[in-house]
């Protein structure tokens, strides 16, 4: 037999020449520095799941392409969520919130995964953002019981007996990096496979490519990760994994310690395809299941066998669920009185796989897009669905907000970007330029305003693209023939919008009683798929290929693109402009 592959350390180059450039109309970005992650070999006791594929030939457990979670500890102070937006605008918004609960048009505060680098405003406006079971007074509780004392996990991974962990990695210099760029150095969090990297991107070259940790883990491969931005400080960092075998992790990255959450799937036995926390939670944050189930854990609460409290009326049991007529199947509320073990709460939404999931700026909606090829918009706090929007075909892989929570982008196996207006309630414009699925998309707030935008987006086509667009230019139809142009036109569409809401749509209702009263839920409606002819064209303004390997991860900084490929290649963009302060950082509302 062939001998077992060693893993090697992470490496770092900085590739020159015109192919490591990207030319837009602001200027041209170039290429700083490409970590590449080694991929730890298999382990001999990783679990093996059945594949489901009928012609695969070999054996392979869930996987994913690299993601990463970045974060600043403590910045000099709050970045802006959108460029040319004051502070004080975006602190008004989000006060008016308060009184407009349903405005999903400008309230500014992002307490996204990767895209909560506002902290310092978060902070500012902490008892603001919307609480999750709020009106829940055993959640109100147990969420004090600990008061101004952090709670940290317990069991220590150097000193782990653990057969799920099969080595974890420091740093000789660990605690001397960490002094060095804890208060405004740029941590990043990134998987590849069943290893778990804590990367300091903010020290000099070539120590950057160095982890500070590695978990390598014996019995699944980590598929997504998020970290708390209102508990973050320095010396004390929060982060959640989700894996392939459905077990989920608490892990504290300064103490080293971690706690076991849904171990041996006794909650939901299906791998967690994304997770993260919940917005201004310090306990709390939603898992997306594989079989279709979204979960809220609380990371200070023991596990327990979890049997639905609730069967929707339509359905005779669990097992009979079908999305055509019960859109959301609320199988444990918010707000039900069994609150001491997890779930904290759990929804049926789809029998097919959740991809990713991207909570709203205003911290009240949650959009979710699924292999079923649905984008679902959730409030979330009420525990309702109130809008799916389909594909134009294929499924949908990733999905985010812009930062005025105004507009929602997805990408999917149509190899489209799409642009959704939530005030509208339709789809706006879709964008051609992908010749392959679309992987990760994200906004570029620092060339965002009131009025204009710029996004990117990855795919496995290796292709990166930016695309800039208006509100006027949204509004203008596709260029075709004058009949195909008149049905297209904006009072044409509306009438068409008004019959379809009024005939091919009904209310859904949460069958528990413990949720909110139906004078407070708003009507589903299900969008139809929107003809092509009718529906405006935006072309990318770069489209290069950037890897020899399909990208998975996009995000934007003030002074940098980051982008990240299934293989581990991590790459960073200069921006063009200069005189920038990289202390202050925005990351993609995915």
């Amino acid at each position: 037999m062939a001998a077992p592959l060693l893993e090697s350390s992470n490496t770092i180059s900085h590739p020159t020449g015109p192919e490591f450039q990207l030319a837009v109309g602001e200027g041209t970005y170039v290429l700083r520095d490409s970590i590449h992650l080694v991929t730890p070999p298999p382990h001999p006791h990783e679990n093996t799941p059945a594949n489901p594929n009928p012609l695969a030939s070999t054996l392979t457990s869930a996987t994913s392409g690299v993601k990463l979670s970045l974060c600043i500890v403590s910045p000099r102070k709050a970045s802006p969520h959108m460029h040319n937006v004051s502070t004080g605008s975006v602190r008004s918004s989000i006060e008016s919130s308060d009184v407009r609960e349903s405005d999903e048009s400008g309230e500014l505060h992002d307490n996204h995964r990767n895209g909560a680098g506002s902290q310092g405003l978060a902070s500012t406006l902490s008892g603001k953002v919307p609480t999750f079971g709020g009106d829940n007074i055993l959640l109100t509780v147990s969420a004090g019981k600990e008061g101004a004392k952090r709670r940290k996990p317990k069991s220590s991974l150097l000193k782990s007996s653990s057969t799920y962990i099969s080595r974890v990695m420091t740093n000789e210099g660990l605690n001397k990096r960490i002094q060095e760029h804890s208060s405004e150095g740029l941590f990043a969090f990134a998987n590849i496979n069943r290893a778990f990297n804590w990367l300091d991107l903010s020290s000099p070259n070539p120590s950057k490519a160095d982890f500070l940790v590695k978990i390598l883990f014996a019995k699944a491969h980590v598929l997504c990760h998020d970290t708390n931005q209102v508990t973050k400080s320095v010396g004390h960092l929060d982060v959640v994994m989700g894996t392939s075998t459905g077990d989920v992790f608490w892990f504290e990255a300064y103490t080293q310690k971690y706690f076991r959450l849904n171990k041996n799937g006794i909650i939901n036995s299906a791998p967690v395809t994304d997770i993260r926390w919940l917005p201004g939670s310090e306990h709390l944050f939603l898992a997306a299941h594989m079989d279709g189930t979204l979960i809220v854990y609380d990371k200070e609460r023991e596990d327990a066998a979890f049997v639905p409290e609730e069967v929707n009326v339509l359905t005779s049991d669990i097992d009979s669920f079908d999305a055509e007529f019960t859109p959301l199947l609320v199988n444990k509320s918010v707000n039900s009185r069994n609150q001491k073990t997890n779930p904290v709460s759990a929804w049926k939404l789809s029998t097919h796989r959740i991809n990713e999931l991207a909570f709203s700026p205003n911290c009240r909606h949650l959009a979710a897009v699924s292999e079923d090829g649905s984008l679902r918009i959730i409030n979330y706090l009420k525990e309702q669905l109130i809008d799916i929007y389909p594909s134009y075909y294929g499924g949908f892989g990733c999905v985010c907000w812009s930062p005025d929570g105004k507009y929602v982008l997805t990408g999917g196996q149509d190899d489209l970007v799409s642009i959704w207006s939530l005030t509208e309630r339709r789809i706006v414009a879709r964008c051609p330029g992908h010749y392959s699925w679309v992987t990760c998309v994200a906004f570029d707030p620092w060339r965002c305003d009131e009025r204009n935008y710029r996004f990117g987006s990855v795919g496995e086509d290796r292709r990166l693209l930016l695309w800039d667009f208006s509100v006027g230019m949204l509004h203008r139809p596709k260029a075709v023939s004058i009949s195909a142009r008149q049905r297209g036109s904006i009072v044409s569409y509306a009438q068409s919008r008004n019959r379809v809401e009024s005939q091919a749509t009904m209310p859904y209702r949460s069958n528990s009683t413990l949720t909110v009263s139906s004078d407070d839920t708003d009507d589903l409606i299900e969008h139809p798929v929107e003809s092509r002819t009718r529906t405006a064209e935006l072309p990318p303004v770069m489209s290069k290929i950037i890897d020899d390997d399909p990208l998975s991860w996009i995000g934007f900084d003030e002074d940098s693109i980051i982008t990240a490929c299934t293989e581990g290649h991590i790459r960073i963009w200069d921006r063009p402009q200069e005189g920038v302060n990289s202390s202050q950082i925005h990351l993609p509302t995915r």
